[in-house]
């Protein structure tokens, strides 16, 4: 349970990313009250937990229908993953939300579901780390028990990072933000390397 429960923390707080995300809600909500930032805030952690709940209890059943085996997710997503990474360590926007879906975002003054929850919480990366990490511990009960345990814990921490997210960015200033951004993908890269290699070796295997 504790290695499932640290490679789940690892990977869910690079990919959701809580602190830079809280420097980009800042940035979205100047023109928000302090309320309207608090709630919009709890909206998007509320969507995003749902979201990868959903597709940690049936990312499986999908797989399974489509005939997809866990070998091949493995690569798709350590490729998807790897691509979330060179969006984060090269400033680029592969699979996070583009300035202009951000710009988009602020002008509807409510970012809670959009961009905020999907794609910057609960993006393409997270939804496939949920499904390989929950299928990884299958038959397992203590090792799901982590999985679930890790990813509440890191929505918690998101929550508390968004509610704080003026804070966070003064604290940081910009400079900052993308220095820990582009850490964090470095790491995130090595992760996806890991999923996509394991998923070769258990296709050659099989």
């Amino acid at each position: 349970m504790i290695e499932s429960f640290g490679f789940a923390l690892v990977a869910l707080l690079v990919i959701v990313d809580p602190v830079g995300t809280a420097v980009i809600f800042a940035a979205m909500t100047t023109t928000n009250t302090e309320a309207e930032k608090r709630r919009q805030a709890i909206r998007a952690t509320v969507i995003a937990a749902l979201v990868l709940l959903v597709f940690a209890v049936l990312g499986g059943w999908l797989l399974r229908a489509l005939g997809i085996g866990l070998p091949a997710m493995k690569v798709a997503g350590g490729l998807l993953l790897f691509l979330l990474a060179a969006d984060m360590v090269m400033g680029q926007t592969f699979l996070r939300a583009t300035p202009e879906e951000q710009r988009a975002g602020a002008e509807e003054h409510d970012v809670s579901v959009f961009p905020l929850a999907i794609p910057l919480l609960a993006g393409p990366g997270g939804m496939t780390s949920m499904v390989l990490m929950t299928q990884e511990a299958q038959g397992d009960t203590a090792r799901l028990v982590g999985v679930f345990a890790a990813l509440v814990l890191v929505l918690i921490l998101t929550l508390v990072c968004l509610l704080a997210a003026g804070r966070v960015a003064r604290l940081l200033g910009k400079t900052g933000g993308h220095v820990i951004g582009r850490v964090l993908g470095v790491l995130l890269a090595g992760l996806a390397a890991q999923i996509a290699l394991e998923g070769v070796r258990q296709s050659l295997v099989g």
